[in-house]
C-alpha cells in the first residue's frame, strides 16, 4: 500500500530553519507530483507548495515564497521542504501528499489521494 512518511519537524526559534522530508513507498514515485500542506490549530488544512514529477516545476504560496524551497530526489523516493526564516505563524502540522497527477504543482485539497501522517513544526517567538 502507499505510504508517505514525513520527518524533520521540531521546535525552532523564529528566524531558524528546518528541513522536512517525506519518504514515499508503494507507488512509482517518479511519476507523480507531490505537495506540502499544513494545518495550524483551529484552522483548515492549507496548501503550502507543490512540485511536478521531475522537479522542473514548483510552486509556493505567497506567504512562504522566498523563505521555503521544495525539491525532490526520485532516486530516494523523497520530497523535501526546506524552511528558512521561520516565523511563529508557520507553526503547524505539515503533511506531504499526492493527487497522483504528474504535473499538478497546485493540487486541490479535495483531489488528494494519499496523505502522510504529518510532522509538527513549532516556531517560538
Amino acid at each position: 500500500q502507499v505510504q508517505l512518511v514525513e520527518s524533520g519537524g521540531g521546535l525552532v526559534q523564529a528566524g531558524g530553519s528546518l528541513r522536512l522530508s517525506c519518504a514515499a513507498s508503494g507507488l512509482i514515485f517518479r511519476r507523480y507530483a507531490m505537495g506540502w500542506f499544513r494545518q495550524a490549530p483551529g484552522k483548515d488544512r492549507e496548501f503550502v507548495g507543490g512540485i511536478n514529477w521531475n522537479g522542473s516545476s514548483t510552486y509556493l504560496v505567497d506567504s512562504v515564497k522566498g523563505r521555503f524551497t521544495i525539491s525532490r530526489d526520485n532516486a530516494q523516493n523523497s520530497v523535501y521542504l526546506q524552511m528558512n526564516s521561520l516565523k511563529p505563524e508557520d507553526t503547524a502540522v505539515y503533511y506531504c501528499a499526492t493527487d497522483l497527477s504528474s504535473a499538478s504543482v497546485v493540487p486541490a485539497t479535495s483531489s488528494i489521494k494519499y496523505w502522510g501522517q504529518g510532522t509538527q513544526v513549532t516556531v517560538s517567538s
